[in-house]
């Protein structure tokens, strides 16, 4: 279970983010959802020690995570995963090689880079490739892909940390809708069939819904709604989006029954 207490970021007279407290619960996919600017990413990115919040805590099944120094908060970025919107892989470099990048944790530099893997760590990168239906494409150069093949791809590099937490800062903001409909279903298919939590950060509320099983919406850095995605009604994506005119998103709220993916 990872919680959050009362984590707030300033950026000099900026506040990204305001007393955020939260539980997720282990298994549990969840959209985070808001305006740009609403601190979405800086969550993420304090949730995985990219970032260092100004105040407050985070623990993962009672181990104080903000506390982690040195080798222990890389072991901290191998459970937990993060996906990036502009994918962050080494296009010279084929597809199996990215994806085994993600084994980093439990090899060292040099052996990324004269591709000295073992033969489980291989096989583990296939199979991950191959539940991405990406696996005929594993000796292609990562940037001849199209950014929804790419996107995929990291989210293989991602399986193969062996995670409990997937972050996925908005992972298919630069795709169109074909790809980014792949893109969540394959998160989905790992939450469920791996029982790994996810934690995607997403502007569109369509997407959430459908996906996810719970949403979180930030605004101005406070958290402003945390429910079941039944649960969201028009009022609350007005107070989310802090706009009146709330026709266009509160379509999303009839997908009360998403398509099992």
């Amino acid at each position: 279970m990872l919680k959050l207490k009362d984590i707030s970021k300033n950026f000099g007279a900026t506040i990204a983010l305001n007393g955020v407290t939260l539980t997720i619960p282990a298994g549990q996919m969840v959209g985070l959802v808001g305006r740009s600017g609403a601190g979405k990413s800086t969550l993420l990115r304090i949730i995985n020690r990219l970032e260092t919040p100004s105040a407050g805590d985070i623990t993962f099944d009672d181990e104080a995570v903000l506390a982690l120094r040195g080798p222990a908060v890389r072991a901290w970025r191998a459970r937990c995963a993060m996906i990036f919107q502009q994918f962050n892989l080494v296009n010279r470099l084929d597809v199996l090689t990215n994806v085994l990048a993600g084994r980093l944790h439990w090899q060292s530099p040099l052996g990324i880079a004269f591709k000295a893997f073992s033969e489980a760590d291989r096989a583990r990168a296939a199979r991950a490739l191959e539940r991405l239906g990406m696996l005929p494409f594993a000796l292609q150069r990562a940037g001849t892909l199209s950014g929804g093949q790419q996107q995929r791809v990291a989210i293989a590099r991602a399986l193969v940390q062996q995670p409990k937490i997937v972050l996925a800062d908005e992972p298919i903001a630069s795709l169109d809708p074909m790809n980014a409909q792949l893109v969540l279903e394959a998160l989905r298919r790992i939450n469920r069939e791996d029982a790994i939590t996810v934690v995607a950060s997403l502007h569109q509320v369509e997407a959430a819904l459908q996906h996810c099983d719970r949403i979180i919406g930030l605004a101005a850095g406070r958290v402003v709604f945390d429910a079941p995605t039944a649960g969201l009604q028009a009022a609350d994506i007005e107070r989310i989006y802090n706009v009146t005119d709330v026709a266009e998103q509160a379509s999303a709220v009839a997908l009360r029954e998403p398509e099992p993916v």
